[in-house]
C-alpha cells in the first residue's frame, strides 16, 4: 500500500488540464488505485467498479498519475476542477510583475525644467513596477566635481518620494555615476504597455 503523501504529491503535481489528462472512458489501465473526492484512498479497484463509484457520485474519475503502477486515478468533478485551475492560472499570470529595467540620463548641468520631465518619467516607471538605472553623464573637467553628481542624484532620489527606494547607492563608473531605483510594492499601480527602455 502506498503512503498517504504519495497521493499529496501527484495530485498537487499531476500536470495542468491538457489532452494528456485521461478521464472516464478514456483510461486504458485494467486496474487504478483510486483516490475519493474526500481524499480518501479506496486501494486498487478494476477500472470498471471505479467507474461505477465516480457515476454513482456524479463525478468524473481522472487519471492524476498514469506513470505509476497501477496508475492513480482521483475522483472529482473534473469541469469543475478545470474551471478553477485555468482560473488560478490567469489570476497569478495577471499578479506576475516583469521587472524591466529602465534608463534615464542626466546631464550633470541638466535644467530645471529637464531634471522635473526626468522625474514625471522616473515616476512613471516606478508605478508601472520597473526599475530605473538613473545615469549621470560627466563631460570634460566636470569629472574634478563628481560630488555634484552625487548631489544631482540624491535630489532625483528625494523628488520620487515614496515610490521608490535606493537599490545602488551612486557609483561612478569610468565618466558615468550610476544609481539604481527599485519600486516599492505597495505603490505599484499597473505595469502598463509602456516599451521604451531608455529616455
Amino acid at each position: 500500500m502506498l503512503p498517504a503523501w504519495f497521493f499529496c504529491i501527484y495530485f498537487w503535481r499531476c500536470p495542468s488540464i491538457s489532452k494528456k489528462t485521461l478521464i472516464n472512458e478514456e483510461i486504458r489501465s485494467s486496474e487504478v488505485r483510486v483516490v475519493d473526492s474526500e481524499g480518501k484512498q479506496l486501494g486498487v479497484l478494476k477500472i470498471e467498479q471505479a467507474m461505477r463509484i465516480a457515476n454513482d457520485a456524479s463525478l468524473d474519475l481522472v487519471e492524476i498519475a498514469p506513470e505509476a503502477n497501477p496508475p492513480v486515478c482521483k475522483i472529482m468533478d473534473y469541469g469543475k476542477y478545470r474551471f478553477e485551475k485555468e482560473k488560478h492560472e490567469k489570476e497569478i499570470k495577471k499578479k506576475q510583475q516583469i521587472i524591466e529595467l529602465k534608463e534615464l540620463q542626466l546631464k550633470c548641468r541638466i535644467d530645471t525644467h529637464d531634471f522635473n520631465t526626468k522625474l514625471n518619467h522616473a515616476m512613471r516607471f516606478l508605478t508601472q513596477g520597473n526599475k530605473i538605472k538613473v545615469l549621470v553623464k560627466f563631460y570634460g573637467r566636470e569629472m574634478a566635481h563628481t560630488e555634484r553628481g552625487i548631489a544631482l542624484l540624491e535630489r532625483f532620489a528625494e523628488g520620487c518620494g515614496e515610490l521608490c527606494s535606493v537599490e545602488k547607492m551612486p557609483l561612478l563608473d569610468g565618466r558615468n555615476m550610476i544609481m539604481i531605483l527599485a519600486p516599492k510594492k505597495t505603490n505599484i499601480i499597473s505595469k502598463g504597455n509602456d516599451k521604451d527602455g531608455q529616455d
